[in-house]
């Protein structure tokens, strides 16, 4: 980075889902920081994937109150956290994503920079069983016991939650314990981090894309974070010459100073095929 604001400095990783084993390396290595995690706040207390504890908040804003939450609890001034969600793929509506959110903030210099990762690679599910059959079907199908898993006495309003679950021996004593008073139990993918591989991996890129937000400066005042703020379509038909609904440019501003600048042809083309014309192609 021609302008590292964050060199020798200390990042506090706000999480208690040990995000810190993907998110550290990749920090440490290209930014020159040292990371920690801290016992001192708790940020299942803004929502849990397992409902004890329901998100009063959408995502962008629970991440930005884990971030204040840690600065306030440790005074370290520079904060990184992330925050996922699983649902339907915002256009495959047929299909689960997961979202990831990631935010670093710098509150010694005002800064707030964000990165977005959605990935249809996700276990995500959830199903009411009435046998061992149909749960240890459940399991296979979403990869456990490398993926945990969390029984529960009913969808809603649980009076029993069992988390955490990585073995076929405790899933087979919980699910009797609780066969024994319900009829049914409900069975699910333990989305938190520490028992989902396939999650974290989508937390490493997010990472990833949050660095390459952080590497990108300012070209007036070198501050880190020149993001896209707006993308213009009408990159011209190289058969006929109209614009298609392609991207021709990006505006970047800077958090900053605000200083505004437009960059031409992002993907590296300066013409779009008649395919996706819609007068060649109507």
């Amino acid at each position: 980075m021609k302008n590292n604001i964050f060199l020798n400095r200390t990042v506090l990783i706000a999480t208690k889902h040990q995000k810190e084993t993907v998110i550290a390396p990749i920090l440490e290595n290209e930014m020159g920081v040292h990371c920690f995690t801290s016992d001192f706040f708790d940020t299942d207390s803004l929502g849990t994937f397992s409902g004890e504890i329901l998100r009063k908040d959408n995502a962008l804003n629970t991440l930005r109150t884990k971030c204040e939450l840690g600065f306030n609890n440790t005074n370290c001034d520079l904060v990184i956290a992330s925050e996922g969600s699983f649902g339907a793929h915002p256009t495959l509506f047929f299909a689960s994503a997961n979202e990831e959110l990631v935010m670093l903030k710098d509150f010694k210099n005002d800064i707030e920079i964000i990165a977005r990762e959605i990935s249809l690679d996700t276990n995500f599910n959830g199903k009411i069983v009435f046998s061992e059959d149909e749960l240890l079907e459940f399991a296979t199908l979403s990869h456990f016991p490398a993926h945990g898993i969390i029984l529960k006495s009913t969808e809603i309003n649980p009076l029993i939650i069992e988390k955490g679950i990585v073995s076929n021996k405790i899933l087979l004593e919980k699910y009797r314990e609780l066969h024994k008073t319900f009829s049914s139990v409900f069975v699910e993918t333990d989305m938190r981090a520490q028992f989902n591989p396939t999650r974290m991996k989508v937390i490493e890129k997010a990472t990833l894309a949050l660095l390459k937000k952080i590497k990108n400066c300012c070209t007036r005042c070198e501050t880190p974070g020149f993001d896209i703020i707006n993308t213009i379509s009408g990159l011209p038909c190289r058969s006929c010459g109209s614009p298609t609904r392609s991207t021709l440019s990006h505006i970047y501003q800077c958090k900053k100073c605000e200083f505004k600048e437009e960059k031409i042809f992002p993907r590296g083309l300066q013409f779009e095929e008649p395919t996706y014309c819609d007068y060649c192609n109507p």
